[in-house]
Formats: structure tokens, sequence, C-alpha cells
């Protein structure tokens, strides 16, 4: 494989650097649009309101919740958008401006900005949250419903189950079992309109979601490139005696040299057989050592959209015979799916397609052991996880693809072999959506075969151009120059 020069290609990715205050990946066209799609599903008799994101409780990046911002592009805090669907008019809802927080973190839109809000997003009105009171979001006139969000809101590293799974600890822990903010703005919306039904406004949302818009889809191919980047910066660097977290490193530069100043999830970072048999292993500490594989899986947050990679690679450049045999049959079945993948098909039908295609694999495979090859066909049996989870503005992202497939519908292919008795785990991972022609792979620039990884892998990369310091190194630099 040839190298594209990193800098030359972190270059070519890189978007013109100014400040701003609003996002400017998309138009108000493409809010009124969704606006409409919402109003269609709602109806003439019905208000939806959706709840943003509370301030930062500290120096963290802020980040709105997705919803709000999916309807608006607005990240300003205790924001609020009601989307009304007797008048069909929407109204956002900010804070009076912060005079304290503008001097310490700059402009941050405001109630006092209505008239530059409604031009930027497109809304029909823009008031102060002080005007939400106890008749709001339904005025003088009651609707027949209330639709609002019954789930948690994803914002920074956040998906909806891991959310879950997280009130429900709260909610289970005897000294704290406090409610979700979600779970108590819906509260408060019925016990202050008891006469209105509120109905869950996010199957609704799910569904618009679920298949991206050109410019959406834009956001997560930019994201892909720059998590490809990253990860083949890792993959050059990596060398017995390096931590992982030195390849996270590696990845993280080229994030934020490219403007993703988040990351989509945790980096997963794991070597040797222990780590990697942990899926979500984050802690990325261990000292890489030679015959040991690399997994790595990792991708930024680039304007609210995320991608989702993964790739194995050995840490000295030389698959050992049964990793190269087993991770070579998992990017078999990879490739059979990843050609099969086209629009009005189901998941299950491509699964069948590829399993049927995969009989010539076997056919010329010698397995080394029994146990390989039962976890081979298992694999092919089961799909592995292959038809993953969709993937937006959350890794995993919201809505469904299991129906027939639809073109702007994304989501990962990910293959995953098991051999329990060795504890083996072995995997690819690539972010894909559904064309018109057929499936487009964010992340086909990336090596798959196992000589080009190998090849990579005895690179040198960007932590060998620039080491850890270590303490007699600091002190060369921090002694008086005579």
């Amino acid at each position: 494989m040839h190298r594209i020069p990193l800098l030359a290609a972190l270059l070519s990715l890189t978007t013109a650097a100014h400040a701003q205050h609003y996002q400017s990946d998309f138009p108000p066209e493409e809010f009124k649009a969704r606006w409409a799609a919402v109003f269609d599903r709602i109806g003439s008799e019905a208000v939806a309101v959706v709840q943003g994101a509370p301030l930062t409780s500290g120096f963290q990046l802020p980040r709105q919740a997705n919803s709000l911002y999916y309807l608006s592009g607005i990240e300003t805090p205790h924001a609020y958008l009601r989307l009304d669907g007797r008048s069909r008019k929407v109204t956002l809802y900010l804070p009076p401006r912060n005079e304290r927080l503008e001097r310490s973190e700059g402009k941050v839109l405001s109630a006092a900005d209505g008239d530059l809000v409604k031009r930027l997003t497109g809304v029909d009105e823009v008031l102060s949250t002080e005007a939400m009171d106890a008749r709001w979001p339904i005025g003088d006139a009651a609707p027949a419903a209330i639709w609002a969000e019954s789930v948690p809101a994803e914002g920074y590293a956040q998906s909806r189950f891991e959310l879950q799974a997280a009130d429900a600890a709260i909610a289970s822990d005897f000294w704290d079992g406090r409610l979700p903010r979600e779970r108590r703005f819906v509260e408060l919306l019925r016990t202050r309109h008891p006469r209105a039904t509120i109905q869950d406004l996010t199957p609704l949302l799910d569904e618009l979601r679920s298949v991206k818009s050109p410019r959406e889809i834009a956001l997560v191919r930019r994201a892909s490139q720059i998590a490809g980047l990253g990860l083949l910066e890792a993959i050059r660097s990596s060398e017995p005696g390096l931590y992982e977290y030195q390849l996270d490193a590696a990845c993280r530069y080229v994030f934020l040299l490219n403007d993703a100043r988040l990351d989509g999830y945790r980096s997963i970072t794991a070597s040797g057989t222990d780590n990697i048999w942990n899926a979500h292993y984050f802690r990325n500490s261990r000292t890489l050592e030679a015959g040991d594989l690399v997994l790595m899986d990792y991708a930024p947050d680039y304007h609210y959209y995320v991608s989702d990679i993964g790739r194995m690679w050995p840490v000295d450049g030389h698959y050992r015979p049964a990793q190269r045999e087993l991770l070579q049959f998992v990017l078999e079945y990879r490739n059979a799916v990843m050609t099969r993948i086209r629009p009005g098909v189901s998941a299950d039908a491509v699964r069948a397609e590829a399993k049927q295609a995969m009989d010539a694999v076997f056919a010329r495979t010698r397995f080394s052991k029994p146990g390989y090859e039962a976890a081979a066909r298992k694999l092919v049996e089961t799909g592995g996880g292959v038809f993953s989870h969709p993937v937006g503005m959350a890794v995993h992202d919201v809505g469904s693809y299991r129906d027939l497939l639809k073109p702007g519908q994304v989501f990962a292919v990910d293959p995953q072999l098991w051999v329990p008795e060795e504890k083996l785990y072995f995997r690819y991972e690539d972010t894909v959506v559904v064309t018109e022609q057929g499936v487009e792979n964010f992340t086909a620039f990336l090596p798959t075969e196992l000589d080009a990884l190998e090849a990579l892998a005895r690179e040198k990369g960007i932590v060998q151009t620039l080491p850890a310091l270590t303490a007699a190194g600091f002190e060369r630099l921090a002694s008086p120059r005579r």
C-alpha cells in the first residue's frame, strides 16, 4: 500500500478556522423539512416539545442534546423547542442573556438575539424561557395531545442504551434514586396539563433520524475520514514497548487537528488476549508486546456526527499463524456481506446470501483446530453481529434498519468471531451508508488485507516522530542553556 503523506491528507480535510456561535452545516430549509415531517405525524390538534441540554456542571466542552440540535442546530443550554401542530408554527425558547457567561466563554445565543436566531434557524418566533409559565406549551386552548420524548437525551459520547442502563443503576441506588431529567419533564407536563394526553415523541424522531440526509451523510463521511486517518497513524506507531494509550494519543491528535474536538465514544485500544477479549476495554494502560495483536475501535464526534471503525493488527508487524487464519476468515465474511448490501432487501436476506457465498470459502479453508472451524461456522450461521447498529449522531444511533434497507441508512458492519476456549476474539468494523446503487463504505480507504496491515504496522508513525517525554529528557530540556 502506498502511504499517503499524513500532513497532506490532514490539510485536505481541515476546514477554515473561525469563531462562530451557530453551526454552518445545515441551512434553515433542512430544519423546516424536519419540522414539516413532525407536523405531519403529530397532526393538527397537538403540540410537540423538545428539551435541550442543561448548562455543563464543569469545564467539559458543552454539547447540545441530539434531538434539539437535530431540530434547530442551537447549542445554547436550557433551550426548548415547541412545534405547534395547530398553527404549524415553531417557537424556540432561549434563556435571557447571561452576561457573566459570555464574559467568560464568548457569545452565547440568547433570547436577546431573537431576530438573528430566526434568520439562522428559520423558526417563526424566539421567546425567553421566562415566558414558559404554567400554561406552556399549550397556551389558552388545550390541544388533544402533547408530544415529548420519554427516553434519556443523548449528549457527548452517549447512546440511548447506555443512558438507560445508567438511569436504572441510579434508580436502584437506595441513597440516590433520583428521576432522570427527561422523565421529570414528562411528569411536569402531565401534572400541569391533566386534560391533555401525553404522547411519546421518541419513535417519531427515531424514524426521522434513521434515514440521513445528504448533509448528514457528508458529516458521517468526514468523521469516518478523520477516524481512518487517526487509525492509520496508530497502526504505524505500533511497536513493542509502547503503551496502549500512546496509540490512543496518535488517533486523538489527528481528531483534534481536523476540528473534531470530541470523541464519539471512549477509545478501545486493547492489546493482548485478555484485553481484547473484553470487547469494550477502555483502560488502555498495558505495554505492547511482540506477538500481540492490537484491537482499536475509535472515532471522533465531528459536528455532532460520528463514525465507528475497528481494525486488528500485529504489534511487531507480523501475524502469527492462528491470528492470520482466523482474522482472514472474518475478512472473507465481511467482504461477502459488504458486496451484497443494497436497497430494497432486508439485513436477513443479505446475511443469507453471504452465508451461501461462504460455502466456497469453507471448501478451500483448512482450519488448524476443530474449535476454530466451529467458531467460523457459528459466525456465518448467526452473522456474528455483522449488522451491528445504526450510526449517526450517536455511535449506537437510534432508528432501525431491520426491514428493507433504504438509501440514507447508516450502520456499522462488524463481524465478530469468538473462540471461548482460548479466549480469542477477532473482528473488522466499518461504517457504511446504503445508496441508490448499493452501498458506500466510508472507511474503504483503510487497509483490510492482512499483508497491507502488516506492512503498515512496520512503518513509523507520529509517536516515533514525537516520542513521550522521559524524566531524563525533561531534565535536559529544563536545564539552563549556556
